[in-house]
């Protein structure tokens, strides 16, 4: 059987070498100089994942709006289209029949979906400025606001 004094003796054991062995000056100034190396670390890391991020949204942002200035320019010059003598000498023609002398109406029979489809418009692409590598880890580090 053990007796109570072994436990005592064996706990005293213990607590001297963790208090001498274990946790000197030395062994605590180390664990906390990981424990802030280990911290600076997660920050840093987390600092760089929310700088892509953000700097993500920002590029997703000036392409959408890059797309919105193109869209007016479209439809501006659309306006100025519409605005036009030939539009409307058109248009006029197309609702009240109208023509002027010498010309002759012709008919033709509806396109088909392969003459509708042939000339599709394609979607406009932006282009982006291409960065040199150190520019693109400038710009991952230190993103512009």
């Amino acid at each position: 059987m053990i007796s109570m004094n072994k436990i005592k003796t064996s706990f005293r054991r213990l607590q001297y070498r963790l208090k001498h062995g274990f946790f000197t000056v030395e062994n605590v100034v180390l664990f906390i100089a990981i424990f802030l190396c280990l911290m600076w670390t997660y920050r840093s890391i987390e600092a760089m994942s929310r700088n892509w991020e953000l700097s993500e949204r920002l590029n997703t942002e000036r392409r959408s709006l890059e797309l919105i200035k193109i869209e007016t320019q479209m439809a501006e010059l659309e306006n100025e289209y519409y605005q036009t003598n030939e539009y409307q000498e058109l248009l006029a023609r197309k609702l009240a029949g109208k023509q002027l002398p010498g010309e002759h109406m012709v008919y033709l029979p509806e396109n088909s979906e392969t003459a509708v489809n042939k000339h599709k418009k394609e979607s406009v692409e932006i282009a982006e400025k291409e960065h040199t590598n150190f520019e693109k880890w400038m710009l991952y580090l230190f993103p512009t606001r």
